[in-house]
């Protein structure tokens, strides 16, 4: 990364994070100093947050599309459980209806 040359010439887009982190580096008393301006040079080169914040924003759009189709699920059951049950087959409604039209 030293040369300052991107991949197809010119300079590199990480260029300026290590200009800034070996200004710091030159510059400090102790290395330690530099961690925040090294941490934004090497998030730049490989965006391991970037890929980690992905990762976790993806695992919990799976985790949410799983929970809108299990609740679809059990609402369907509902819905099927309510259509097959045993009140039209006693013909229970069907002779209070009939009782109330006969009054």
């Amino acid at each position: 990364m030293a040369s300052g040359y991107g991949f197809k010439g010119g300079r590199s887009r990480c260029y300026p994070y290590w200009q800034e982190f070996h200004k710091c580096y030159a510059l400090a008393d102790k290395p330690e100093e530099c961690v925040l301006q090294r941490d934004d040079y090497l998030e730049c080169l490989h965006h391991s947050k970037e890929i980690l914040r992905a990762k976790v924003i993806q695992t919990e759009q799976f985790k949410q599309k799983e929970k809108r189709a299990k609740e679809a699920a059990e609402s369907k059951k509902k819905v099927d459980a309510a259509a097959s049950s045993n009140v039209p087959r006693l013909n229970a409604v069907e002779e209070k209806a009939k009782a109330t039209e006969s009054a």
